[in-house]
């Protein structure tokens, strides 16, 4: 795969280096109870997911998800911890994103908004099928919850 493209810019005649990299996104896993609050997206790919979204240039990844969670549940959250990084190519068929993923707190109830069509909280046992590669994340974390163990950066390979 070609990383790199070279657009000319027509004004100027001169040359500019275009990177193709992976667009930095964030994912929180928000702690609510025994459970986890999901959203079900209101675009494709449709279905449940954990609440999270692009990084706006300028913009904090911890800010982001403090932005994403109030746009998407209504939820103010207290980050508590970077949880892991996600970056397989293939976790969004849309294009190459890595999320940064972090848990949260937050209290009050969820509500769905802005892309989110609706916004719930799910038993870690009960869980719908998942977007992404939420399911792998919130196994994951299943995992850290019980043993202290984060991911290893080895099988992400």
């Amino acid at each position: 795969m070609d990383r790199l493209n070279t657009t000319k810019i027509a004004a100027i005649g001169a040359k500019v280096l275009e990177y193709r990299n992976p667009t930095p996104t964030v994912d929180l896993i928000i702690a609510q109870g025994e459970g986890v609050v999901l959203i079900r997206r209101r675009n494709p790919p449709l279905g449940w997911a954990l609440p999270g979204g692009f990084v706006d240039e300028g913009e904090t990844v911890e800010a982001a998800a403090e932005r994403e969670a109030l746009e998407e549940t209504g939820l103010s959250v207290t980050l508590r911890e970077l949880f892991y990084v996600y970056s397989d190519p293939k976790r969004d068929s849309r294009q190459h994103n890595l999320s940064v993923v972090f848990t949260a707190t937050a209290s009050g109830t969820p509500k769905g908004a802005d892309d989110a069509e609706e916004a719930r909280v799910f038993s870690l046992r009960e869980l719908p099928i998942l977007v992404f590669d939420h399911a792998r994340i919130l196994r994951d974390y299943q995992h850290y919850l019980a043993t202290g163990e984060r991911p290893d950066p080895q099988e992400g390979r």
